[in-house]
């Protein structure tokens, strides 16, 4: 036997499960309906903010209330394309300001899509998801990096 192939998780009994995360108490436990609603709401906005050439507010847009939760990939796959049409249609020269214009939380948030974006290169244009990875970096530093990878609410 591999020892590639041994599953630790199962052997260690203090092991983190995702169904231990109560998403009751970090209030995100929306009934699925609803959050597919607001997804689609969501993209709807955004898609009219991106037509009529505000940028800056369709990135904040497509930010704000990310679905997490256990059961909503549909959801959060939409949500992600979202993001995904948001950041592909923006000037690379225009990510440094707009970068700085949003909080810390939607840095955070941001960093969340770019990493699920590169997760899936087939889909995705991984040249301007980096492109967007080091002008955030640069403005948010290291530590939003470290409280995306730590952060056990997903947005895929």
């Amino acid at each position: 036997m591999s020892f590639r192939k041994i599953d630790i998780d199962a052997l260690e009994e203090d092991a983190f499960n995702q169904d231990e995360l109560d998403f009751q108490e970090i209030g995100e436990g929306l009934p699925h309906q609803e959050v597919e609603a607001q997804v689609n709401s969501r993209a709807q906005d955004v898609r009219s903010l991106l037509q009529r050439g505000n940028t800056s507010a369709a990135l904040s847009k497509s930010l704000e209330n990310p679905p997490y939760g256990k059961d909503l990939d549909a959801a959060k796959a939409r949500n992600t394309q979202t993001v995904m049409d948001v950041l592909s249609s923006i000037k690379l020269a225009e990510v440094p300001q707009l970068v700085k214009a949003l909080a810390p939380e939607e840095q955070d948030v941001l960093m969340k899509y770019l990493y699920a974006g590169m997760a899936a290169p087939e889909h995705n244009n991984s040249g301007v998801l980096l492109a967007w990875h080091e002008k955030l970096t640069e403005v948010a530093g290291q530590g939003c990096i470290v409280r995306v990878i730590t952060d056990r609410r997903t947005v895929v």
